[in-house]
């Protein structure tokens, strides 16, 4: 097991503050925590990535976070998995 999580379905009012907190409860040790943004916006995109410290700590977060409810909306939590290289958006006009 890894200790990279992908976190989805955040609430738009989550900070990086509050999902380390919540992440850090029962003894879970974080070391890293990356909400995703709209480049353009700046706006959060409602999904982001938890760094554990130990597969163990990794594990427990998923049994006990998935589906946990965050300000009303029900977190997924799974461990990440590598983004494919190539393709990917590009959807912009050509002139």
């Amino acid at each position: 097991m890894g200790n990279r999580l992908y976190v989805g379905n955040l609430p738009f009012s989550a900070d990086e503050s509050s999902v380390k907190s919540l992440f850090e409860q029962n003894d879970r040790a974080v070391t890293e925590v990356k909400l995703i943004t709209d480049r353009e916006t700046g706006r959060p995109r409602g999904f982001g990535f938890v760094e554990m410290s130990n597969g163990e700590d990794a594990d427990k977060a998923i049994r006990e976070l998935n589906g946990f409810e965050m300000d009303g909306r029900a977190l997924t939590v799974n461990e990440a998995r590598e983004r494919n290289e190539g393709g990917g958006g590009g959807g912009g006009r050509r002139f």
